[in-house]
């Protein structure tokens, strides 16, 4: 553990490593429909249905990739330290934001995102950090200021990914080439990687390691490849029905998020005529910065006063109604007046906002007092979370692309309609859980 002054500078880093990775990964929001319906109709996929699944698939190609190697990253960390596998995914960050800004075929676009995903589990070991590092109180203000970092990032990525998309139109000039023209997306991926190799040379420099030696696991698992990711998954019967409820609660959450992740944009970007919004990447960008302005509100500046007032459960289950009902709101949105649909946007994002770090401030803490490895834990949640980002824009964009073009019970409507209602089944999980964590928190 901690002194808030001794931790001050590692929390800095920490806050610019998650700030990053968000970046990289919502920074493609904006543009990522349009990028990949041009590349699967520049494939021979003319259909709309079939088209639009490819949204949801590359989306998912990302987090397969996390699915398949986050768990063994969170374990590695428990082993050799979390600096060394932080340093390994800003790295990896670089690489692939800036490749998959020169995707020009829908193979090259899957592998890249595939990856970018596989090389990236710092948001687990971030985690798993904080928890190295903090006290108990210290434990909700801490995963909030990560928590902001995640909406600041959610504000900053989009918002860049829209501005910069297709130079060659919105600055002219030095844009103005045949080259900008034909690779329109590849200034908002350049950005981000420069981004995330300023992140890395940074952490060199300020982040220290936060696993002590007589900390870290040693024993002889030399398991790897999907046996380890089967062990590191399956081996969440052996973690306590607490902990093994909050994990289920997680990836149940994500599922209904990266259900409206797949399918927003599909959803704004829809002509006016047909039911959409009409908006453009800008546009999309725009809204999705407001999210994030929404995000860094709620967990940089209202999560820490709220987890001292109020049951910390009861403002999780708060977050997953409000999420909830954003959600099933999104279909029923109109071009105008802007502001009704700024208002649903706040629910889903307020709602985010209050969970994400309530959640994590739970199982970090039925972690520590089961004693069981922080790297594991977190390594399981983000797995589980991943399969659940995996499962989420496939089944979002098959629903899409079934009903997009129906009429009665099933038309546009039903994913947001189905992944409001996944929301609400964590109030289900949640139901009867005992933890071994406080009502709330006070500063000692």
């Amino acid at each position: 553990m901690t002194s808030d002054a001794e931790g001050r500078s590692p929390l800095f880093i920490l806050f610019l490593v998650v700030l990053i990775d968000m970046i990289g990964f919502t920074l493609v929001i904006p543009f990522l429909t349009y990028f990949i319906q041009d590349l699967a109709e520049a494939d021979g996929f003319i259909n709309t249905g079939t088209r639009d699944r490819w949204v949801g698939i590359v989306l998912a190609c990302y987090t397969l990739g996390q699915f398949l190697f986050t768990p063994i990253l969170g374990s590695l960390s428990d082993r050799f330290g979390r600096r060394p596998i932080l340093m390994f995914g800003l790295i990896s960050n670089t690489i692939f934001l800036i490749s998959f800004g020169l995707a020009s075929a829908l193979w090259m676009a899957v592998v890249v995102r595939f990856l970018a995903g596989a090389g990236n589990g710092n948001i687990a070991v971030t985690r798993a950090y904080i928890g190295d590092i903090s006290t108990p109180e210290q434990l909700p203000g801490r995963m909030g200021m990560i928590g902001a970092s995640f909406g600041l990032g959610f504000m900053i990525g989009p918002f860049i990914g829209g501005v910069l998309t297709d130079p060659a139109s919105t600055f002219a000039g030095p844009f103005d080439t045949q080259w900008w023209i034909d690779h329109p997306y590849f200034l908002p991926c350049l950005f981000a990687g420069c981004l995330s190799a300023i992140s890395f040379l940074l952490a060199i420099k300020m982040l220290p390691e936060s696993l002590s030696e007589e900390n870290r696991r040693t024993s002889s698992d030399k398991g790897a490849g999907l046996a380890k990711i089967a062990r590191n998954l399956v081996g969440i019967r052996d973690l306590t029905p607490t902990i093994r409820r909050l994990v289920l609660l997680n990836a149940t959450f994500l599922l209904a998020f990266t259900m409206m992740h797949a399918t927003f944009i599909l959803f704004t970007g829809m002509a006016i005529e047909n039911g959409g919004l009409g908006y453009d990447e800008r546009m999309n960008g725009y809204l999705f910065a407001y999210v994030g302005l929404i995000g860094v509100i709620v967990q940089g500046g209202l999560i820490r006063p709220l987890t001292k007032r109020f049951d910390i459960r009861k403002i999780m289950i708060t977050g997953i109604f409000l999420t909830a009902i954003g959600l099933g709101w999104i279909p029923y949105l109109q071009p105008t007046p802007l502001a009704i649909g700024l208002l649903a946007m706040t629910f889903i994002a307020a709602g985010n906002g209050l969970f994400q770090p309530t959640q994590s401030t739970l199982l970090t803490m039925e972690a520590k007092g089961s004693g069981i490895d922080l790297g594991r834990v977190m390594g399981a949640q983000e797995g589980f979370g991943a399969l659940s980002r995996i499962i989420g824009p496939i089944l979002a964009a098959f629903i899409w692309a079934e009903t997009v073009d129906g009429t009665g019970i099933f038309t546009y409507h039903t994913v947001f309609r189905v992944a409001g209602l996944i929301a609400v089944m964590g109030i289900l999980i949640l139901w009867g859980m005992e933890t071994t964590v406080k009502n709330n928190f006070t500063e000692e």
